[in-house]
Parts: structure tokens; C-alpha cells; sequence
């Protein structure tokens, strides 16, 4: 079946286009491009008239739960709620039950996905065994079996040791570290962002250190082995301001930030809203414009979600013991409209932070619209 969608506005960075070209897609690929009213004909026509037509998004830090944790999300559910944000490829996180560390999970999460997941999940393995940071996983094997990066998102790996191996293991096999940066002892209990506002409500704070002297180690680990370091969900300006230097001395890295760390400060806590109870917290407006500015100058590379549902049981309790995490596939994409209208990003560059980039980082053959493409 041809499919010919026209009249729409075309924008895909990795074509370098912005203007209106009509589509012809056959099967599940896209099959050629076309000036306006140039497109051949079709079995179906779409009319795109009013609306912007972009490349599928790519969400590199994705929580999909299955297996294990079923009771707060599947594959199934969280493709699909992937879909509804714009994104057709999800990058998913290896802190499920079991854990993520072996072959057959990597192959359990593949054949699911392909049989029920509504868009293409690809996964992300474990840099240790159980995520206890004492042993690294088989990583040429896990590689093999379809894993595209390695994580213990959720935990951070506090043995120096093992993580400059994995970041020796990442420069040979061309892969990233994705690192989870958190001083566990600094952020021991804490529940939100360490200041004024904790104190006013009596939580026990996690300070800004906690993330930005794992950053800098990491940093300086990356620096030493020459391998490839991508620092997730930065919500501080002493981040952004430690990866910018180290990328100004020519370090590999990348980095992402997520809608919420550039939309909402611990203000936004005072409610004791727990759907906003996230790891890291979110932090203040003084870091939320350290943020925006790194996005604006490429400091922060990439716009992702860390998509982390929970069933309603572990959010509906007091702050203290709710649930770390927040939903974000549905909205992220909206989100970051926000920054085309503040003038941060034109639409552009907030289409190749959500597609082109992940997509380079992660070395996949998505996030463009080019002939071929599915």
C-alpha cells in the first residue's frame, strides 16, 4: 500500500530540511520525497495540512517495568504511551525483575517488544551483575544479544574502579555508559532538593553535591580511559557547568536533562505533591535557567523523559515513603514546545535533541525521514 502524506511541513534536521515536501511512504518505509504537488500517486492520502511533520522521536532513558513490574507498567502499555509523545523508538532501562544483566533478558524484552510493543524498544544493559556495582556484566555478550548501551540507572556504580572498566569496555566495543550520577551517602534519605524550601517542609533534602561530585569523578574517568560517558538526567547547574568544561578539553561526552528539571523547581513541592517526587529532585529556578542555557548552548545534548510509572499505591503515601519518579512520554515532547516559545530552542533544534541526536549517541538508524527509513 502507498501512502502519499502532503500539504505538512517538513522538518528533519537530518536531511537539513525545513519547508514543505510531500511524502510517499510504501509498506513501513518511506519511499521517496517530493516538492509540493509533486507526489505521485497513492493508494491513500494524507492531508497534513496546519501540522509539522517530523522524524519518529527518540526517547534514550525509558523505564518500561516488564519484566517484574507489570503492576506499574508493560511493554505493551508504555509503547503505547510512547506513541501518543511522538516517539516511535524507546531506549529502556535494565532496572527491571530480573534485572537486566544476561542474555536472556535481553532476549525476553526483544521477542516482547516484537510481539506487542507498539513501537521499537531497544535495550539497555546493566553495567553490573544485580546492579550492585561489585562485578561487571558479560558486556560483548549482552552487546551480541541486542543491547545498544549500558546503565545501573536508578543506582549510581560507586566503585570507581569498576566504572573506569566499564568506561574501558565503552571506548572498545563503541558503545555509552549511560551513568546515573548520586553520592548515595549525601543523598542518604533525602527526598527532595536540599534548601530553603526542604526546610520549610520538613523533608530531608538532597543537596546539589550529591550529583555534581559523581559528575565530576565520572568526568575525570571518561577523560582517562577516552571512552564514551553519557551523564543522564542533570538537574543542576554545577553539572552543566563541569560538562562543559570537560567537553571545552575535548572529552567524550554527552548528556541529557528531562522536561521536568527545565519546567518545574521545588516550589512546585510545597503541595507535598508526590507525582513530583523524583530522583534527582527537582532543584530551584537559579538551576532551571542553568539548564535552559545549557540546551541553548549544547552543553546538554539530549532531551529525554526517564519515563518511570508507578501504580497508584506507591505514590499515594506520605512524601517520605511515596515512590521516586515521574510519567513522561505523553507530554515531554509538548514540554519542550515550551522552549520554542521562550526562545531557548527553535523547533528545530528541539526536534534534534529528541531524535537526531539520541540516534547518533546511540548509534541507530532512526530520527530521520530520509528514503529507506522505517
Amino acid at each position: 500500500m502507498k501512502i502519499l502524506i502532503k500539504n505538512g511541513r517538513l522538518i528533519d534536521p537530518s536531511l537539513n530540511i525545513d519547508g514543505y515536501k510531500e511524502i510517499l511512504i510504501e509498506g513501513s518505509k518511506i519511499k521517496s520525497l517530493h516538492p509540493k504537488n509533486k507526489g505521485p500517486k497513492s493508494d491513500r492520502v494524507i492531508d497534513a495540512s496546519g501540522c509539522i511533520v517530523i522524524p519518529g522521536l527518540i526517547d534514550m532513558h525509558t523505564h518500561l517495568r516488564e519484566p517484574g513490574f507489570e503492576y506499574k507498567e508493560t511493554i505493551k502499555t508504555g509503547t503505547l504511551s510512547a506513541l501518543k509523545g511522538g516517539f516511535t523508538s524507546v531506549c529502556c532501562m535494565p532496572n527491571t525483575n530480573p534485572i537486566n544483566d544476561s542474555i536472556t533478558v535481553t532476549e525476553y524484552i526483544i521477542e516482547k517488544a516484537l510481539k506487542e510493543g507498539a513501537c521499537t524498544v531497544y535495550p539497555i544493559g546493566a553495567i553490573t551483575k544485580g546492579q550492585n556495582g561489585e562485578a561487571l556484566t558479560e558486556l560483548e555478550a549482552l552487546i551480541k544479544a541486542g543491547c545498544i548501551a549500558f546503565s545501573d540507572d536508578g543506582k549510581p556504580v560507586t566503585n570507581s574502579l569498576i566504572m573506569r572498566r566499564a568506561l574501558e569496555y565503552s571506548k572498545i566495543f563503541d558503545v555509552p555508559v549511560i551513568s546515573h550520577c548520586e553520592d548515595l551517602k549525601l543523598s542518604e534519605d533525602g527526598v527532595m532538593n536540599e534548601g530553603f524550601i526542604s526546610t520549610i517542609l520538613g523533608l530531608k533534602g538532597i543537596p546539589k553535591a550529591a550529583e555534581e561530585v559523581m559528575v565530576a569523578r565520572d568526568l575525570a574517568l571518561c577523560e582517562l580511559t577516552g571512552g564514551r560517558l553519557h551523564i543522564a538526567h542533570v538537574s543542576t547547574g554545577g553539572s552543566v557547568k563541569l560538562i562543559k568544561e570537560a567537553k571545552a578539553r575535548g572529552v567524550n561526552v554527552t548528556s541529557e536533562t528531562c522536561p521536568h528539571y527545565f519546567c518545574l523547581t521545588d516550589e512546585s513541592l510545597k503541595s507535598y505533591n508526590t507525582n513530583l517526587k523524583v530522583n534527582p529532585p527537582l532543584r530551584t529556578e537559579k538551576d532551571v535557567k542553568a539548564i535552559k542555557q545549557g540546551l541553548k548552548d549544547g552543553t546538554i545534548d539530549v532531551i529525554a523523559t526517564d519515563h518511570a510509572p508507578h501504580h497508584f499505591d506507591d505514590k499515594n503515601k506520605e512524601f517520605n515513603t511515596a515512590a521516586f519518579g515521574i510519567s513522561g512520554l505523553e507530554t515531554a515532547f509538548a514540554l519542550g514546545i515550551q522552549l520554542v516559545e521562550q526562545g531557548v530552542l527553535s523547533l528545530k533544534q528541539l526536534i534534534t535533541k529528541m531524535s537526531l541526536t539520541p540516534s547518533k549517541i546511540m548509534r541507530i538508524k532512526k530520527g530521520t525521514l530520509t528514503v529507506n527509513a522505517d
